[in-house]
């Protein structure tokens, strides 16, 4: 493990000044290295994990951002608690396997560093320090494509800490998804249910989940919702229901988007 003082400002500002320079960039270019940049940044009441029974319990500021060449990706998932210090950064590295009209099959792994606040006496007096966890993950992710707005598919993630904690978790999801359901010409729905099967350690438990997330057409902000139950778990925390609302802002461009404004 390792002890750090830690700066918001050392990180949002070099990103923030990343991401617009990115952006103008592949506006610009006629020919860009990447083929697509975007990314989503979020702010919730409750900052929540990629598994939906983990969260920070405060308010949370979250970067999603994507970077795609061909079938590769590069995902780097920033989080942060509102005051300032950092949660959790996953960096992940994607593959597109198998992708066919109905049928597609992700492969993808990360390394991630996960922060909690400890205290320590430092030459007499009490200090706090950031903790940063080291953890390293893999998953798999096949999905299956029924019609343009109906798809079903299962997430499988593998992890592993080399710190103190947690060592070792198995996060196996049945999923479906119901995207693009107009409510009207300008606002859709998307829908996304699931169930899962959780472990860590030697403690297991069951949950079902919901994602669901309103937004406009050509219009860069949204809504999204998470809610999680469970159903029979020996996992601390043992927090029977959670839930959040996050307002996302999207950014970024594609080369189809860049090359049809050059026409």
């Amino acid at each position: 493990m390792k002890m750090i003082n830690w700066n918001l400002k050392n990180i949002i500002v070099p990103l923030l000044i990343f991401l617009r320079t990115s952006s103008v960039q592949s506006q610009e270019d006629i020919k860009p290295f990447l083929d697509d940049f975007r990314g989503t940044a979020s702010i919730t009441q409750n900052g929540i994990s990629l598994i939906p029974s983990f969260s920070l319990g405060d308010p949370a500021l979250i970067f999603d951002i994507k970077m795609t060449k061909g079938r590769s990706s590069f995902e780097p998932d920033m989080r942060f608690a509102l005051e300032g210090k950092p949660w959790a950064f996953v960096f992940w590295y994607r593959y597109k396997a198998i992708q066919k009209e109905r049928f597609s099959l992700r492969i993808g792994a990360h390394p991630a560093l996960n922060f909690r606040t400890v205290n320590v006496i430092r030459n007499g007096f009490a200090e706090e320090l950031l903790e940063s966890r080291r953890y390293l993950a893999a998953e798999i992710v096949p999905n299956y494509k029924i019609s343009n707005k109906v798809s079903i598919g299962m997430y499988y993630l593998r992890g592993q800490g080399f710190d103190d904690g947690l060592k070792t978790t198995n996060f196996l999801v049945l999923n479906s998804a119901f995207t693009n359901l107009y409510i009207s010409e300008q606002f859709h729905l998307n829908i996304s249910p699931q169930v899962y099967y959780l472990t860590t350690d030697d403690d297991q438990g069951y949950y079902v989940a919901g994602f669901i997330s309103f937004g406009k057409k050509d219009f860069p902000l949204s809504i999204s919702c998470i809610l999680n139950k469970a159903i029979d778990t020996e996992i601390a925390p043992e927090d029977d229901f959670i839930w959040n609302i996050s307002l996302n802002y999207c950014f970024g461009s594609t080369n189809k988007r860049t090359s049809k404004r050059k026409i």
